[in-house]
């Protein structure tokens, strides 16, 4: 009885994920009849009606939405109680899924690193993704930890573990009108051919704010979603940028390039760990936050920032 409960559940969230029977019952290596029956029984098991039914998958009743959350914790909890069996019989297992919103995806590396050292027997899957989409996945229990801007105030019922705070450079041709300067301002930034990441993105936004307490706005004449194809473009020494000095850890200044610091402000936004507010947190996410207050990541990038910073003139 537990099992056939524990696939029927699996078959909702499958449900709730792909809206659709067919994709759904794909997804759970299923067929559709099988799948469709299987959530029929756990309606009559529960007496409550959980999916919407018309010619096709049209949502879940308020009475599903309930049965989904609950589906959720359930199969997170059977999930965690696996992977401490395995861990006292072995150390840890499975799989950490790890978000990490794109501008702190550089700086990961130093926590998931010594995470596969001390754990070869674990895996991990990291994804790029937004702020957005990190409160929705840690809520649906898709992502076991995150990296994201602590600041946001759309992160509800989650733990933080604070890592280290932006700190803005203007990357700059080395050629370039601002290369020589100790500290670079906001409106002579505004005033150079630019490469930026795009508006939806929060850094973005973040540099925005500062752009405009400065008393300008700025213009650039490329704008793209990834640090990569920021990068790609600051090759060519035609465009400088503003970047977080937690990208030096990837991708370092350019030859030809040079890194300049910003007058305002000294610190960004804070970023860090978060993990849904619920117990037990999963097993995966507990090795790395404890990877986290072992290693000094805010040292290590600041060490780093300095090595690439020349005397001023």
């Amino acid at each position: 009885m537990a099992g056939m409960l524990l696939r029927q559940l699996e078959y909702l969230v499958a449900l709730a994920r792909e809206r659709h029977f067919a994709r759904a019952a794909d997804a759970c290596h299923v067929s559709q009849p099988s799948l469709s029956a299987a959530i029929r029984k756990l309606e009559r098991e529960l007496d409550v009606p959980i999916v919407r039914r018309g010619r096709r998958f049209e949502g879940l009743t308020p009475e599903g939405e309930r049965v989904l959350l609950w589906a959720h914790r359930i199969l997170a909890e059977r999930d965690a109680l696996g992977h401490e069996l395995e861990a006292m019989r072995g150390g840890l297992t499975g799989t950490l899924r790890l978000g990490a919103i794109p501008t702190a995806m550089t700086a990961a590396s130093l926590l998931t690193t010594p995470f596969c050292e001390r754990h070869p027997k674990a895996r991990v899957r990291m994804e790029s993704l937004s702020s957005r989409e990190i409160n929705h996945r840690l809520a649906e229990f898709e992502l076991d930890v995150a990296v994201t801007y602590l600041d946001d105030d759309s992160l509800l019922h989650v733990r933080k573990t604070p890592l280290y705070e932006e700190r803005y450079l203007l990357l700059t041709p080395a050629d370039g009108e601002l290369a020589a300067y100790g500290k670079a301002r906001w409106r002579d930034i505004a005033a150079l051919p630019l490469c930026l990441l795009s508006p939806d993105m929060r850094n973005r936004r973040i540099l925005d704010e500062f752009f405009a307490e400065d008393g300008v706005t700025a213009l650039p004449a490329i704008e793209t979603d990834t640090v990569a194809g920021l990068y790609v473009h600051l090759m060519s020494r035609r465009w400088s940028s503003v970047i977080s000095h937690a990208w030096l850890h990837m991708f370092g200044v350019p030859d030809g390039m040079r890194v300049v610091p910003i007058a305002n402000p000294v610190h960004g936004p804070r970023v860090g760990l978060v993990v849904a507010d619920r117990s037990p947190v999963p097993m995966q996410a507990r090795a790395l936050l404890r990877i986290a207050g072992e290693t000094d990541v805010r040292d290590a990038l600041d060490a780093l920032l300095e090595s690439h910073l020349g005397p001023p003139a």
